[in-house]
């Protein structure tokens, strides 16, 4: 079993910290940074881990939140279990048979 690594997005729990407490509440907050985002957008960056993030966005929401990317940002190890080699190997696709009709 080996680790990879993950991480915990914690924007919400941050917002709650200022007192911010709905989402459409840091739609102007970005936008006067710059950075222009749906309501939706903001909806699912506050709601879901993103996977990508534009460093723009990222700096403005360390400037809104008055912190550091750490503190947006929780790296954690999440256990995986790697594939046998040798059942890898026996999984190699079988060449197909046509049959002119």
């Amino acid at each position: 079993m080996t680790s990879s690594p993950g991480y915990r997005w914690r924007l919400r729990q941050l917002m709650a910290d200022k007192g911010l407490w709905k989402t459409s509440d840091l739609g102007p907050l970005l936008s006067e940074r710059g950075v222009t985002l749906s309501p939706a957008q903001v909806y699912r960056l506050v709601a879901n881990t993103p996977e990508r993030l534009s460093l723009v966005t990222l700096a403005a929401l360390c400037d809104i939140l008055s912190c550091s990317p750490n503190d947006l940002i929780e790296l954690t190890a999440e256990a995986t279990t790697a594939a046998p080699a040798t059942l890898v190997s026996r999984s190699r696709p079988r060449r197909a048979r046509v049959s002119p009709t």
